[in-house]
């Protein structure tokens, strides 16, 4: 097995186990809704359930198309990533943990939609003024770290092009 393979499974595998533990412990210890303060006027541990998307994304829709939309959507998704990983060259290891954690909050995701019909979020952060941010899980906290990574990499790429002589392919 490459080293990207490893550092995609070892980011994949603690994404997706980290996800599902988590949301089975917030569903075995707390009743829908019921709220823990972690940290005053911070952070608590919430049970609410998102039949929607991000934000709530289409929250409203009917079931069925909702679980066609998600669902396909998602299956589209992990077929790009899985090419992408696939015909990554790259000898570098943060775009292939990227990519583990984009597809095991990806999976962790959808395996709630098929087994509640919506996900489980419960991570719930307090800001200023009173703004609650909307409340997520740990599979959103994976794949916005790992596009976050993915996005950090193609800034190193263009600063390394940056400081080289080495030209741009196709131009010259």
């Amino acid at each position: 097995m490459t080293l990207k393979y490893r550092f995609f499974g070892l980011a994949f595998l603690i994404g997706l186990i980290l996800d599902q533990a988590t949301k089975r412990s917030i569903v075995e210890r707390f009743y829908y809704a019921e709220r823990l303060e972690v940290i005053p006027g911070l952070f608590d541990l919430t049970h609410v359930r998102n039949p929607g998307g991000a934000f709530s994304f289409f929250a409203d829709g009917p079931l069925e198309w909702r679980m066609a939309f998600f669902v396909g959507a998602t299956l589209l998704a992990l077929v790009l990533l899985t090419i992408f990983l696939v015909r990554h060259e790259g000898q570098d290891r943060l775009i292939p943990l990227a990519l583990g954690l984009v597809m095991a909050g990806a999976v962790g995701n959808l395996i709630d939609r098929i087994a509640y019909g919506e996900v489980i979020d419960f991570l719930e952060v307090h800001l200023w003024g009173g703004y609650t941010w909307p409340t997520f899980n740990v599979a959103d906290s994976a794949i916005v770290l790992g596009v976050g990574l993915l996005i950090f990499d193609v800034f190193l790429a263009e600063r390394h092009l940056a400081n080289t002589d080495e030209p741009l392919a196709g131009s010259g």
